[in-house]
């Protein structure tokens, strides 16, 4: 079953141009079957639950006014995207916290991908992923796409960032269904796939410490194991060696380089979802690749997470 059946788009409030929706739309129309597509806004103002003055009656008035108000709105700003080759509702509800509605709404629809818009600074002319858009890259069950305001590039491309080193069960299954969707998403939006991977760097204290170490030999074998595990993934999914690069560094220095040199419109990460502590102590290398993208991000999670906000874990 295609993951873009049942899609949920999260609208932007702040504007009428809606290039999530857009987004949505190319990937249904390329769907084997109808797809279903919920346009999606939270809303919520405090000065409403604090009116003294009103009764619980009068206030509830006021939201479901505020509520329907959105709707027509959503569904004005909708008709240029939307036709009838899908399924489209709109849905608004009240809540204060943006990213759990949304979370809630995955569970509750069953939806297959969150599609969202990003922001675009105007000075610095890059993407602002915001509090709402890196707790959806942490905590969402289904996989996230963020999608920047420009339109898609013609003869661009689309990178799925691979771990190709790890002998992690968890990694290998996570790269497996990072390249099938690679090569599904890229059919549907015409766009060339590719391959990425970073290797790291010989630690410079090694040769300080060691004076009979050779880094040189010690780089490349790293890189070979690389290029050896590299050949193996992409056999095994069909893919031909042009559609590969393999560069030394860091990730979130070797993606964004690679993204840029490629015209990649797209890039496929797999995220952890790290939470908590961990998460502020050990970092996530997907998000401070993340960070320094300008493109579309598709963020995808291993078989097995389970989302804080699974009502089912609710205690």
């Amino acid at each position: 079953m295609s993951i873009y059946n049942n899609i949920l788009v999260v609208a932007d409030i702040n504007h009428d141009e809606q290039p999530a929706l857009a987004r949505a739309m190319q990937l249904a129309a390329k769907s084997q079957s109808r797809s279903q597509i919920t346009f999606f806004l939270s809303i919520y103002d405090f000065s409403y639950d604090m009116t003294s003055m009103l009764s619980l009656e009068e206030r509830d008035a006021m939201r479901r006014g505020v509520i329907h108000q959105r709707e027509q709105w959503m569904k004005r700003i909708s008709e240029e995207h939307v036709n009838e080759s899908v399924d489209f509702d709109v849905k608004v509800v009240w809540h204060n916290r943006p990213y759990e509605a949304i979370i809630a709404q995955v569970f509750s629809g069953g939806h297959d991908i969150v599609i969202k818009g990003t922001r675009k600074h105007d000075v610095l002319e890059s993407v602002i992923f915001t509090p709402t858009d890196w707790h959806l890259l942490r905590k969402c069950p289904a996989p996230v796409l963020l999608v920047k305001s420009q339109n898609w590039s013609a003869n661009s491309s689309i990178l799925a960032s691979v771990h190709v080193a790890s002998e992690s069960e968890t990694h290998i299954d996570l790269n497996d269904r990072m390249v099938e969707l690679l090569q599904d998403i890229s059919k549907r939006l015409d766009a060339k796939p590719y391959l990425v991977n970073a290797y790291p760097v010989t630690p410079a204290n090694i040769t300080i410490e060691l004076p009979e170490f050779d880094p040189t030999s010690y780089t490349d074998a790293v890189r070979a194991h690389h290029l050896v595990s590299m050949k193996a993934l992409r056999q095994k999914h069909g893919m031909d060696e042009e559609q590969t690069f393999v560069g030394q560094g860091l990730p979130e220095d070797v993606i964004p380089e690679a993204a840029q040199d490629l015209n990649a419109s797209m890039v496929i990460l797999g995220t952890t979802g790290r939470t908590g502590l961990s998460a502020v102590f050990i970092g996530n290398t997907a998000e401070h690749v993340i960070d320094r993208i300008d493109c579309d991000v598709l963020a995808l999670k291993p078989h097995g997470f389970i989302s804080p906000l699974d009502p089912q874990n609710a205690v």
